[in-house]
Protein backbone atom coordinates (compact mmCIF):
# COMPACT_ATOMS: atom_id res chain seq x y z
CA UNK A 1 0.00 0.00 0.00
CA UNK A 2 1.30 3.50 -0.79
CA UNK A 3 1.31 6.11 1.95
CA UNK A 4 0.19 9.70 1.42
CA UNK A 5 3.86 10.72 1.03
CA UNK A 6 4.31 8.15 -1.77
CA UNK A 7 6.44 5.70 0.23
CA UNK A 8 5.44 2.05 0.27
CA UNK A 9 4.03 0.48 3.41
CA UNK A 10 3.47 -3.13 4.40
CA UNK A 11 0.31 -2.13 6.24
CA UNK A 12 -2.89 -3.91 5.28
CA UNK A 13 -5.70 -2.06 3.61
CA UNK A 14 -8.78 -1.44 5.77
CA UNK A 15 -10.80 -4.66 6.04
CA UNK A 16 -7.99 -6.92 4.77
CA UNK A 17 -7.03 -10.09 6.54
CA UNK A 18 -3.44 -11.11 7.14
CA UNK A 19 -1.19 -11.19 4.06
CA UNK A 20 -1.81 -14.24 1.89
CA UNK A 21 0.63 -16.23 -0.21
CA UNK A 22 -0.34 -17.79 -3.49
CA UNK A 23 1.20 -18.28 -6.93
CA UNK A 24 4.48 -16.70 -7.97
CA UNK A 25 4.54 -14.41 -11.01
CA UNK A 26 7.65 -13.01 -12.72
CA UNK A 27 8.08 -10.72 -15.72
CA UNK A 28 11.02 -9.27 -17.62
CA UNK A 29 11.65 -7.02 -20.62
CA UNK A 30 15.29 -7.22 -21.68
CA UNK A 31 16.01 -6.87 -25.42
CA UNK A 32 19.17 -8.74 -26.40
CA UNK A 33 19.14 -10.93 -23.29
CA UNK A 34 18.04 -14.53 -22.76
CA UNK A 35 14.67 -13.60 -21.28
CA UNK A 36 13.53 -17.22 -20.86
CA UNK A 37 16.61 -18.01 -18.80
CA UNK A 38 16.15 -14.86 -16.71
CA UNK A 39 12.53 -15.88 -16.13
CA UNK A 40 13.62 -19.42 -15.22
CA UNK A 41 15.87 -18.05 -12.47
CA UNK A 42 13.13 -15.68 -11.31
CA UNK A 43 10.66 -18.56 -11.06
CA UNK A 44 13.25 -20.75 -9.36
CA UNK A 45 13.60 -18.06 -6.68
CA UNK A 46 9.78 -17.96 -6.37
CA UNK A 47 9.37 -21.76 -6.26
CA UNK A 48 8.27 -21.55 -2.61
CA UNK A 49 5.14 -19.74 -3.89
CA UNK A 50 3.94 -22.77 -5.87
CA UNK A 51 5.12 -26.30 -6.60
CA UNK A 52 2.29 -27.68 -8.76
CA UNK A 53 3.23 -26.29 -12.16
CA UNK A 54 5.53 -23.87 -13.94
CA UNK A 55 5.23 -21.95 -17.18
CA UNK A 56 6.94 -19.30 -19.29
CA UNK A 57 5.63 -17.26 -22.22
CA UNK A 58 7.99 -15.21 -24.40
CA UNK A 59 7.22 -12.68 -27.11
CA UNK A 60 9.29 -11.98 -30.22
CA UNK A 61 8.06 -9.83 -33.08
CA UNK A 62 4.47 -10.00 -31.87
CA UNK A 63 4.47 -13.83 -31.71
CA UNK A 64 4.08 -15.53 -28.32
CA UNK A 65 5.60 -18.91 -27.49
CA UNK A 66 4.38 -20.62 -24.32
CA UNK A 67 5.57 -23.67 -22.43
CA UNK A 68 3.75 -24.81 -19.28
CA UNK A 69 3.72 -28.16 -17.53
CA UNK A 70 2.97 -29.79 -14.20
CA UNK A 71 6.00 -30.01 -11.92
CA UNK A 72 8.73 -27.91 -10.39
CA UNK A 73 10.61 -25.28 -12.39
CA UNK A 74 13.69 -27.51 -12.61
CA UNK A 75 11.55 -30.44 -13.83
CA UNK A 76 9.64 -28.48 -16.48
CA UNK A 77 12.55 -26.60 -18.11
CA UNK A 78 15.95 -27.60 -19.42
CA UNK A 79 18.49 -25.77 -21.60
CA UNK A 80 16.90 -26.96 -24.86
CA UNK A 81 13.40 -25.84 -23.86
CA UNK A 82 14.69 -22.46 -22.68
CA UNK A 83 16.54 -21.88 -26.00
CA UNK A 84 13.24 -22.47 -27.86
CA UNK A 85 11.62 -19.62 -25.86
CA UNK A 86 13.21 -16.61 -27.56
CA UNK A 87 12.09 -13.02 -27.38
CA UNK A 88 12.57 -9.60 -25.84
CA UNK A 89 10.06 -10.10 -23.03
CA UNK A 90 8.72 -12.94 -20.92
CA UNK A 91 6.29 -13.74 -18.15
CA UNK A 92 6.45 -16.75 -15.88
CA UNK A 93 4.25 -18.44 -13.32
CA UNK A 94 4.52 -21.07 -10.58
CA UNK A 95 1.18 -22.35 -9.31
CA UNK A 96 -0.15 -22.90 -5.84
CA UNK A 97 -3.75 -23.94 -6.35
CA UNK A 98 -6.41 -22.49 -4.11
CA UNK A 99 -9.22 -23.53 -6.46
CA UNK A 100 -9.42 -25.58 -9.64
CA UNK A 101 -7.12 -28.44 -8.66
CA UNK A 102 -3.76 -29.43 -10.05
CA UNK A 103 -4.79 -30.34 -13.62
CA UNK A 104 -2.74 -29.21 -16.65
CA UNK A 105 -5.66 -27.03 -17.79
CA UNK A 106 -5.03 -24.80 -14.77
CA UNK A 107 -1.35 -24.17 -15.54
CA UNK A 108 -0.23 -20.69 -16.56
CA UNK A 109 0.58 -18.51 -18.41
CA UNK A 110 -2.61 -18.93 -20.40
CA UNK A 111 -2.42 -18.08 -24.10
CA UNK A 112 -5.08 -16.97 -26.55
CA UNK A 113 -5.10 -15.84 -30.18
CA UNK A 114 -8.21 -14.00 -31.36
CA UNK A 115 -6.42 -12.14 -34.12
CA UNK A 116 -3.95 -10.75 -31.57
CA UNK A 117 -1.99 -13.01 -29.28
CA UNK A 118 -2.15 -12.61 -25.51
CA UNK A 119 -0.44 -14.44 -22.66
CA UNK A 120 -1.54 -13.87 -19.07
CA UNK A 121 -0.24 -15.02 -15.69
CA UNK A 122 -1.93 -13.97 -12.48
CA UNK A 123 -1.99 -14.55 -8.75
CA UNK A 124 -5.55 -15.09 -7.63
CA UNK A 125 -8.86 -16.60 -8.66
CA UNK A 126 -10.89 -15.59 -11.68
CA UNK A 127 -14.60 -16.29 -11.37
CA UNK A 128 -17.44 -15.83 -13.78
Amino acid sequence: MARADGRLSHDLLPGERLPQDACGVFGVWAPGEEVAKLTYFGLYALQHRGQESAGIATCEGGHITTLRELGLVSQVFDEEKLRALSGDMAIGHVRYSTTGGGAWENTQPVWRDDGRELALAHNGNLTN
